[in-house]
């Protein structure tokens, strides 16, 4: 399915961006320009364009993101769809705290909720970037740009190959050289936590995503596929540990062996490094502007989250949606770029509050504290997810 609004190619003339990230956000924004007429490059660090990670988790409004782009069709055949967006918590234990249904903004179009391999989310996103005739470059970086501030801007790649766009987008991540190149040395917050990944075989009668609420930690057991799903932990990490990839999968079993219920028989299933990934969770807390001339920043370059939502993928699909639109309607010129910046932030900067929030709940190291707060998921555990997703669901 196409965005109903396209606008074409004769309200835009010969505008050209160069996205450097070919990421969630970059491909949104390469395949929403394309279906307004606006010309694109995206160029790509990883020779092999391939996300090295396990599953996302898309809900409702990222979800249409999609259907935008394009791509829900893929994405629908490609993951696990729940129909009711049923969420069972439980304690460490594995008796239960609560049941709440996330929600759909298009009943019978959308699912509330649709995990997927972030591997195959790519690939869908990238197929329809190839099928709109977006030039991609793999294997290269840009190492140099010049913004005149009144002309198109000249930047030069890896090969040592020169080019002009007009507009550089950075869409490369939390580790950004893009947004250290425009504001400083503007470095991503570590949170004091970590998370665990890590794939399995789903067994059959697993239907719906599963939250475990633990004493200074939590586990999700979330599936991907028909086949596949995967286990998603947070810790408390205060010294920020580097682990060896080799002991990923012992650590992960022994910081998690208090967890019983539906995790009893997955955790010893946790054997293969390949299969298990670590990552210390942070934040990147740029204020406005996003933008410099006529290079701006999006996705996690401007505003990474911690994942305790699962917006991050989101806020960056929005971004890439956004951005088109504005560039269509109003040109490329510093002045979009700003007001770009100034549209998103506040949506951007809620979505960051509320997952901390929710992860610092999650870390609770007080048993009485987490009695709490489990007596609080019980009472208003489906008012909060209503109230989050009411403000989702109202635009941008």
């Amino acid at each position: 399915m196409l965005c109903d609004d396209i606008v074409h190619a004769e309200l835009v003339g010969v505008m050209k961006l160069a996205i450097v990230g070919g990421g969630l956000g970059g491909c949104a924004l390469a395949i929403a320009a394309a279906q307004r007429g606006i010309s694109s490059v995206i160029v790509e660090k990883d020779p092999g364009w391939t996300p090295l990670s396990s599953g996302i988790f898309l809900y409702a409004n990222g979800l249409d993101s999609v259907r935008k782009l394009g791509a829900l069709d893929d994405v629908l055949a490609n993951g696990w769809s729940s129909t009711d967006g049923k969420n069972i918590y439980y304690d460490q234990n594995g008796d239960v705290i609560a049941e709440t249904h996330y929600p759909t903004s298009m009943p019978g179009v959308i699912p509330p909720i649709v995990g997927i391999m972030r591997s195959a989310l790519h690939k869908a996103l990238a197929a329809r970037v190839k099928d709109l005739g977006v030039r991609v470059i793999i294997g290269r970086e840009v190492t140099r740009f010049h913004d005149s501030g009144t002309g198109p801007v000249d930047f030069e790649l890896s090969d040592g190959q020169s080019e002009t766009c007009d507009v550089l987008v950075g869409a490369d991540g939390i580790r950004s050289s893009f947004r250290r190149a425009l504001f400083g040395p503007i470095e991503p917050e570590f949170t004091g936590f970590g998370t665990w990944r890590s794939l399995h075989e789903k067994p059959k009668d697993l239907n719906a995503k599963i939250m475990m609420m633990g004493v200074g930690k939590r586990l999700g057991i979330m599936p991907l596929s028909d086949t596949m799903m995967y286990i998603y932990a947070t810790t408390n990490e205060p010294d920020n540990p580097r682990y060896p990839r080799e002991l990923m999968p012992s650590i992960m079993q022994e910081k998690l062996k208090e967890f019983g219920g539906p995790a009893t028989n997955l955790l010893p299933q946790i054997k293969d490094p390949e299969a298990v990934f670590y990552t210390a969770v942070e934040e990147v807390a740029l204020g406005l502007p996003w933008a410099k001339g006529r290079v701006v920043l999006i996705g996690d370059a401007a505003h990474a989250s911690t994942p305790y939502m699962g917006q991050g993928g989101a806020m960056a699909l929005e971004d890439g949606l956004i951005l088109a639109e504005m560039l269509a309607a109003s040109g490329a010129n510093p002045e979009t770029l700003l007001a770009f910046g100034e549209r998103r932030y506040e949506r951007c900067k809620f979505v960051q509050r509320v997952s901390r929030s929710v992860g610092d709940k999650g870390g609770l190291e007080s048993a009485a504290d987490c009695q709490q707060r489990n007596i609080n998921l019980r009472e208003s555990g489906q008012q909060d997810v209503d109230n989050f997703y009411k403000r989702m669901f109202a635009g941008n």
